[in-house]
C-alpha cells in the first residue's frame, strides 16, 4: 500500500446538519448522484474558475494530466457512472488532456454512505476488489477523479492500483465534493481545499 497521496476538494457536504447551506448541500450531492449533465457541465467549470484563480486549486491540474475516474461500490453493466461522466466533463471545461476509464471495480463493496461504523469497507477491501488495465500509452501525470470523499479509503486505494499502470507518473486526487460528517452548520459551500490522504494506523486518514 502506498504511505499517501495528493488530494484536493472543492466543495462541502454535510450530511447531517441542519442550516440551509447543509441542505443545499445535501441537493448538490443528490444532483451529482444523479449524474445531471447540466450539473456536470456547470461545476467543472467552476472547478476550472477555481484552478484559473488565486485559491487553493490554482495550478493543481496540469495540462498533461490523464483523468482516471474511481468507479462506484458495485461493477457496472450499464447505468451511470458518475465519476466518469465528472472526469469526461472536467476534459471539455479544460482541465487534463484526457480521460481513461481503464480503473474497473471486479466485485462489489459496501457503500461507505449506507454502511454502519466499523462495517465501512477498509482500504485492502477497495483494493481487492479494484483492477487496472494496461494503458495503451505512457502518462507522467495521473489525477484519480472520484464524485465525494469522506475518509479517503477508496481514493487511497485506487492510487495504489493507479501506481501499478503508472509506475513512473505523479499520481494525485480529486473529488468535487468532500464529506465533513462532524459539522453540523457550514458557511458556504465552495471551500476549496488541497491536503493528502494519508495510510496511518492501518487505515486512510484524510488532511484536512
Amino acid at each position: 500500500m502506498i504511505r499517501g497521496v495528493a488530494f484536493a476538494s472543492c466543495y462541502i457536504y454535510s450530511p447531517a446538519g441542519a442550516n440551509v447551506i447543509c441542505k443545499c448541500s445535501r441537493l448538490m450531492r443528490a444532483l451529482l448522484k444523479a449524474g445531471d449533465a447540466q450539473f456536470m457541465q456547470r461545476y467543472a467549470a467552476r472547478v476550472r474558475q477555481q484552478v484559473e484563480q488565486a485559491t487553493q486549486l490554482a495550478g493543481y491540474f496540469l495540462p498533461q494530466d490523464v483523468l482516471v475516474p474511481v468507479p462506484g461500490s458495485t461493477p457496472k453493466a450499464g447505468g451511470i457512472w458518475v465519476a466518469a461522466e465528472l472526469a469526461q466533463a472536467l476534459v471539455q471545461a479544460g482541465l487534463g488532456s484526457k480521460s481513461w476509464p481503464g480503473l474497473r471495480r471486479i466485485s462489489a463493496v459496501r457503500k461507505s454512505a449506507t454502511a454502519v461504523q466499523g462495517a465501512r469497507p477498509t482500504v485492502a477491501l477497495h483494493y481487492q476488489s479494484f483492477r487496472i488495465e494496461q494503458p495503451p500509452f505512457c502518462a507522467d501525470s495521473v489525477v484519480l477523479i472520484d464524485d465525494v470523499v469522506t475518509r479517503g479509503r477508496t481514493l487511497l486505494a485506487a492510487a495504489a492500483r493507479a501506481r501499478e499502470a503508472f509506475p513512473d507518473a505523479q499520481i494525485r486526487t480529486f473529488a468535487l465534493l468532500r464529506t465533513m460528517g462532524f459539522l453540523t452548520d457550514i458557511p458556504r459551500l465552495l471551500e476549496p481545499c488541497r491536503g493528502e490522504i494519508r495510510w496511518r494506523a492501518g487505515d486512510a486518514r484524510r488532511i484536512p
